[in-house]
């Protein structure tokens, strides 16, 4: 087979990519990125190939009917998220997948790490620290909480949501999920969206991990974020578009949210004089939750799994269509 790619994920993940598709043909596009959120642009080269890993151009895999199998090396995946796409896709019988395994763990361990701070008052700690050095013993242990007994409500449930909700599963918690296919999940209530307005109002924590496409633009937007247990905290490692920025800094203004933690964001960068980097107890990475050492290295073992069960005709992981 005829594989192409256009990611430049490193030496030796490249050499593990390379000696892992000796049976086929690689074709590497002359116009590789190191960023897997980097929309990839038109290529001749990928004409002919029968799979294409990396950030394709939609065009091309709409184009060139011979790719039968798709690979992103993302987790989200806006730009192929549309009609033309998945019929394009569905009617050659051919199969898409992205990348979402090799994230879950990072980012839901990012989400927990911020759950757990504050909860903890470790912010506002390392804030005095850095500030006027005080020491206000009894406010900090009187705002401090614990995880068991708290409310988290997911929006969306696929990897990083259920491996979120495994590491969560030893503090106690109980772990409300949205999501379209309502069917049960160990230690999760999964829900309909028509029932989101009453959960809301009994979370302790709000997770975003919603995709972007049009049926989730400003999702998280004023009128649910009015249905908030007041003091509640919001998470979001979904994508910025599905969130409402100006009624979350209006929330963060009012009270109605307590504190939230951003990885993503619209638009990204994020400006200096956006007024989110100001919003009052507004906590914000710069899009890294689903980064670690090595991560490379496991888009590549990802790819090439998917490989050795797409030769047998196994099933795949992160099977999108």
């Amino acid at each position: 087979m005829r594989i192409w790619c256009n990611g430049d994920f490193g030496e030796e993940e490249m050499a593990l990519l390379v000696g892992g598709t000796r049976a086929h043909t690689l074709v590497l596009s002359a116009r590789r990125d190191s960023s897997v959120l980097a929309a990839g642009t038109r290529d001749p080269a990928i004409a002919g190939a029968d799979i294409a890993f990396g950030q394709p151009d939609p065009a091309d895999c709409v184009e060139y009917a011979s790719l039968r199998w798709i690979e992103v090396s993302s987790a989200g995946y806006t730009r192929y998220d549309t009609d033309l796409f998945r019929e394009a896709i569905l009617a050659r019988g051919a199969v898409f997948t992205n990348a979402s395994q090799v994230y879950a763990d990072a980012c839901a361990e990012h989400v927990l790490a911020m759950m757990l701070a504050l909860n903890r008052q470790l912010l506002p700690s390392h804030e005095s620290q850095l500030g006027d050095r005080s020491w206000p013993y009894q406010e900090r242990r009187d705002k401090s909480r614990l995880l068991a007994g708290q409310t988290v409500v997911l929006l969306g449930f696929g990897a990083i949501g259920r491996r979120l909700a495994a590491l969560l599963a030893p503090f106690g918690v109980r772990i409300y999920a949205i999501r379209r296919r309502i069917h049960s999940e160990p230690g999760v209530r999964v829900v309909a969206e028509e029932d989101l307005t009453k959960v809301l109002s009994e979370a302790d924590h709000v997770v975003n991990l919603l995709p972007e496409n049009p049926t989730t633009l400003g999702y998280v937007n004023a009128k649910r974020i009015s249905c908030f247990k007041v003091g509640a905290r919001f998470y979001n490692v979904g994508r910025g578009p599905t969130v409402d920025q100006n009624a979350l800094i209006d929330g963060l203004k009012s009270g109605r949210i307590g504190a939230a933690y951003l990885d993503v964001m619209d638009p990204e960068p994020l400006p200096p004089d956006h007024p989110l980097w100001t919003a009052p107890n507004c906590f914000i990475t710069p899009h890294t939750a689903g980064g670690r050492s090595g991560v490379n290295l496991e888009l590549v073992r990802h790819f090439l799994g998917n490989l050795a069960a797409f030769e047998r005709g196994g099933a795949m992981n992160d099977r999108i269509l």
